[in-house]
């Protein structure tokens, strides 16, 4: 009888050992999604700072292209106003902020497409610098929204793998949505 107790006390014992070592491994994958996710965050924000400025610039050369100038200003707005919760990841919030971010992006390759039109803009300095910051924040967009992807996929596939699904469940661990190219995005663009 004293046999049989030691032995369910060492079960138990490494049942619950196991189930805290994985909890806490579920936290620690979780809290690397959450700074892969500020990172994501950073260079949406570096390139929203950018936009002023090279708004500002083309608004001198180009004064009739005030609907193009209008779009990037309002898409910067939207975009610097959308906002997830990193606690939640809620699909829907997700999704906004996914969509302001890509509606100024898009709006700034109009822009910088509208000023193939002016020559002398496209020489000036200050406007090729702003240009090659722009870019290479496009690019860090992308490297972080691939961390941010990376992230998440080891934190789900952690969740959902037998047995340690049992405390991700118990304890309220729950998928987290992933970054998606957007509808259109295997075809090349025509102009750029």
């Amino acid at each position: 009888m004293k046999k049989t107790g030691i032995i369910i006390a060492i079960i138990v014992g490494v049942i619950l050992i196991w189930g805290i070592g994985t909890y806490n491994g579920f936290v620690k994958k979780q809290e690397a999604m959450t700074t892969a996710w500020s990172q994501v965050e950073n260079v949406y924000q570096r390139r929203a700072d950018l936009v002023p400025n090279i708004v500002a610039l083309v608004k001198d050369y180009a004064e009739y292209e005030q609907g193009t100038i209008l779009a990037v200003t309002e898409a910067r707005a939207k975009a610097a106003n959308a906002t997830v919760n990193t606690e939640n990841f809620d699909e829907n919030e997700f999704a906004n902020f996914e969509t302001a971010q890509d509606e100024l992006g898009n709006s700034l390759n109009r822009l910088i497409v509208s000023v193939e039109n002016y020559p002398d803009l496209k020489a000036n300095e200050e406007y090729l610098t702003l240009q090659a910051q722009l870019a290479g924040c496009e690019n860090r967009i992308l490297t972080e929204r691939n961390r941010f992807n990376e992230t998440a996929k080891v934190y789900n596939q952690s969740i959902r793998k037998f047995p340690s699904s049992l405390v991700a469940k118990m304890f309220g661990f729950e998928k987290r949505p992933y970054f998606e190219a957007d509808a259109g995005a295997d075809k090349a663009p025509e102009t750029f």
